[in-house]
């Protein structure tokens, strides 16, 4: 076996060198390298294997800070040391009592939170509802970043059990997601940091609620211990198994690729090339799904447009795009079968309930050649001499696409673009940018095609539409939305009305996507392509019973910031260490 694997390793290395990375689903300048561990575990200090999970793929760097309001903390804070209202399960879309055991509208524009009794801080000290309003507060401080007072008018203890959240036209969906993303920290702890210093505190070894303790830090890796006085050991009969969970900080490819396959490396959560080969090949490797396409869907990568520049600016053209884009090429030879093609409206799979099937049909696009050149000759762009459409003028067109340099999947996915709207008689090119070069010119306006993939799999398809079509137009650093800086007072009406609709009136939300996807599908602002996978690919030489389609335990198998809280915690209750051999 062991032979076996060098033999296979050694193809891999060539893979690994033609295609060595993967897109972050929320990409950050330094994702542009390769997958996962930096250091074979235990280089830094020694933990019982069989107690031991090693994991690799949410971190890019050193960790270095460990506060749990800073977006950039290190794997687990949020999620395994600082927990959350509620968990939220999207493969089930339930919601599930966590440090809450139950919150209600109690009226149009108030909301009531019943937090758990029995919780205790690490250092000994309860949870109680002061904790949670104090929280909520918190989001008055701008360097946090959150909105949440924008309609939040006051948030207030009325015992130690209950706080009572009150609101001025209350924005349904954004509060849904606050309830299972934002991690609620010990009053006695923030209370002397709550000023616009407060990301400044980096909170090594913090007091938190959840199922592991902060153990050590190094360069290269994260180390948790379990924390034998979690609540929920008792409160919902939940064990997590691991007794520590060291995350390996990512590093090379061919080295992560394995340690996965000698079993170093338990959860890998990046993308691995050619994976599909190790699951069919019978070396211990196994995906959520056991066939194409292998992985969960995180989120959708689009083809974004800049439609401020002609002739993107033309929805007939970005139409003609849409068709002309080979997306079967992109999914059979540049990801192998693990990822899917996206639905025309972009919407991920767990929102398919607000996929409105007549509006598909009718204005839905699919790859079709020769429907791009007729659209593109009935909206009056004519043939030039090159072959190449020109501008309605009779002008040249020329355009390029971007994506980060070294992003390997990205450029050849880059590649296919560039070839299918040559066929279709478009003239673009791809222009090479490293990530920092591309986020200054995607934020300021200046480019023609990018590709994206930010919104990630949540509760509620307003993220996703929020993205799409949110106004006014931010430029600049700031900018994280809305790139292709497409104008529609009426559709961002229908995001803000989606926004204002509670969680619970599907119906109502449902009238409310059909009418945004019926703009979306006639104007193009945005073209959606794949969905980009959920990467994971688990060793079951140590640890077995993973989260899959097949088996028992039905989780997100992923540490991604926001995953914990979405179900993966769960994961970690249902593990099984591997019969001895």
């Amino acid at each position: 076996m062991r032979l076996r694997i060098l033999a296979l390793l050694s193809v891999f290395a060539l893979l690994v060198t033609a295609c060595g990375t993967g897109a972050n689903p929320t990409p950050s300048p330094a994702s542009s390298g390769t997958a996962p561990a930096s250091a074979t575990p235990g280089s830094a200090e020694t933990y019982p294997r069989a107690e031991t999970l090693y994991t690799t793929g949410k971190q890019w760097g050193a960790p270095s800070t460990w506060n749990p309001l800073d977006p950039n903390a290190a794997m687990g804070v949020v999620g395994l040391q600082y927990e959350t209202l509620f968990l939220y399960d999207p493969l089930k879309d339930t919601f599930k009592p966590w440090l809450a055991t139950s919150a209600s509208w109690t009226s149009p524009t108030e909301y009531t939170i019943k937090v758990r009794q029995g919780v205790k801080w690490s250092d000994g000290q309860p949870l109680t509802a002061a904790d949670v309003a104090f929280t909520i507060g918190l989001d008055k401080i701008k360097a946090i970043g959150a909105n949440t007072w924008d309609y939040v008018t006051d948030a207030t203890a009325t015992d130690d059990s209950t706080v009572v959240v009150k609101f001025n036209n209350p924005n349904y969906q954004e509060w849904a997601t606050w309830t299972y993303n934002k991690p609620i920290v010990p009053k006695h702890i923030f209370e002397s940091k709550a000023n616009e210093d407060i990301l400044k505190f980096t909170n090594v070894n913090g007091v938190g609620t959840g199922p592991y303790l902060y153990k050590t830090h190094a360069d290269d890796r994260m180390v948790w211990m379990k924390n034998d006085n979690w609540w929920a050991k008792t409160a919902l009969n939940l064990d997590v198994k691991p007794k520590y969970i060291v995350d390996i900080v990512n590093g090379s490819n061919s080295v992560g690729l394995g340690l996965l396959l000698q079993g170093g490396i338990d959860l890998s959560n990046n993308f691995l090339p050619g994976i599909a080969t190790l699951v069919t090949g019978g070396y211990g490797i196994t995906t959520y799904y056991s066939k194409p396409p292998y992985m969960l869907s995180a989120n959708t990568a689009w083809l974004v447009t800049n439609d401020k520049k002609a002739p993107l600016s033309d929805p007939q053209f970005r139409r003609a795009v849409a068709y002309a884009v080979n997306v079967g090429d992109i999914v059979n030879n540049v990801y192998g079968n693990i990822v899917a093609a996206a639905n025309p409206t972009g919407l991920l799979p767990n929102w398919d309930k607000y996929v409105d099937k007549a509006t598909v049909d009718s204005l839905g696009f699919k790859y079709d050649p020769a429907k791009a050149k007729s659209i593109l000759a009935a909206a009056g762009y004519k043939t030039g001499s090159d072959g190449f459409v020109t501008n309605k003028d009779g002008s040249r067109i020329a355009l390029t696409i971007m994506v980060p340099s070294g992003w390997s999947d990205w450029e050849a996915a880059e590649k296919v673009i560039v070839t299918s709207l040559k066929a279709a008689g478009i003239n673009v090119e791809a222009k090479p940018v490293d990530y920092n070069g591309l986020v200054d010119a995607r934020n300021n306006g200046n480019f023609d095609f990018v590709i994206n993939n930010e919104v990630q799999v949540s509760n509620t398809p307003w993220t996703y539409y929020d993205y799409i079509f949110h106004m006014p137009l931010q430029s600049g650093a700031g900018k994280n939305r809305n790139y292709g800086s497409y104008e529609n007072p009426q559709a961002w009406a229908l995001v803000q009305q989606l926004d204002k609709t509670p969680v619970t009136d599907i119906a109502a939300m449902q009238a409310i996507t059909k009418q945004l996807q019926q703009i979306q599908l006639t104007d193009m602002p945005v073209i959606p392509l794949w969905y980009n996978g959920m990467w994971s690919q688990v060793s079951n030489a140590v640890w077995t019973n993973w989260p899959s389609a097949e088996g028992t335990s039905h989780y997100l198998p992923s540490t991604w910031n926001g995953y914990w809280q979405m179900g993966a915690v769960l994961m970690l209750t249902e593990l099984k260490p591997a019969p001895q051999q």
